[in-house]
């Protein structure tokens, strides 16, 4: 039953950009829709948790909120140049990469020559995994330029992911506490993004659910946590890359060759593996 409940995060998260890119509209209503959704989840939350907000509670919570809007639509924005399926795991390998250098600079989280081992080896496997989705095929060539575009956006968007988790990590915030101020964050972030695009429309309000299934997702996690600890729920909140890549070419129609689906198979494989040994190094 714990494993369960630690696979839930990975299934809600997993949906998210399925059901953001079903619902319509570009990049920037999805943005708006999906911390309306978060936001309204977040008070529903604090209202039942009722969690103590400091003053450095409330700031960094908002800021770390910020940057979530940042990675967010960028993400949402290179979708719309690559795809689903190619985005979803480019983007999670560069989060994975990205998160654990700056954990051992930062955190001096790899001390052993066992977690070295296992945590080189793992962002090997992770930076392996991403070059084999991101291959393109004759038969079904991005347009010249595109995949570069993607990536510089992609590298923006792990930027912002990457402050949203570290602030949080660097003040030791706790998850619960954090909920709120950090929703709060996210939809003034992706309304100063947007504002230029008119994203409050139709489509905003559709989007809501994927910020439903944000909220989801961060509320099992939180639970998991104390149930499997990190060195489980971590890895297992990754596997949500299987849903969205094969969702999208299953539910979405993304059109992938024979050779694309086996060099997905394998990168999201290898992604995963990656996640596995950085949990292992969490332990």
């Amino acid at each position: 039953m714990d494993i369960l409940l630690a696979l839930l995060p990975a299934i809600a998260w997993g949906n998210i950009l399925l059901v953001s890119v079903k619902m319509g509209g570009g990049a920037y209503s999805q943005t708006v829709g999906m911390t309306i959704g978060a936001l309204f989840f977040a008070t529903i939350m604090y209202v039942f948790t009722q969690p103590a907000l400091t003053m450095t509670v409330l700031i960094v919570g908002f800021i770390s909120g910020l940057f979530w809007a940042l990675g967010q639509v960028n993400q949402l924005k290179t979708v719309e140049k690559l795809g689903v399926s190619t985005t979803v795991t480019i983007s999670t390998g560069m989060q994975l990469v990205a998160t654990s250098i700056f954990g051992v600079i930062a955190f001096r989280e790899w001390t052993t020559t066992t977690t070295i081992v296992l945590g080189t080896i793992a962002i090997l496997l992770i930076v392996v995994g991403v070059v084999f989705t991101s291959l393109d095929d004759k038969e079904n060539a991005q347009p010249p330029g595109q995949l570069k575009k993607g990536l510089l956006t992609l590298i923006v968007s792990t930027f912002g992911y990457l402050v949203y988790v570290i602030i949080i990590r660097w003040y030791n915030i706790d998850g619960w506490s954090a909920i709120l101020p950090q929703a709060v964050g996210m939809f003034v972030g992706a309304v100063v993004l947007t504002s230029k695009h008119k994203p409050f429309n139709k489509y905003a309000i559709r989007n809501a659910l994927s910020g439903l299934l944000w909220g989801t997702g961060n509320l099992f996690l939180l639970l998991s946590l104390p149930r499997v600890g990190v060195a489980t729920s971590f890895p297992l909140s990754q596997t949500g890359i299987v849903i969205s890549t094969f969702g999208a070419i299953v539910f979405l129609g993304e059109k992938k060759t024979k050779r694309q689906l086996v060099f997905i198979a394998l990168g999201s494989v290898l992604i995963i593996g990656g996640a596995v040994l950085l949990g292992m190094t969490k332990a």
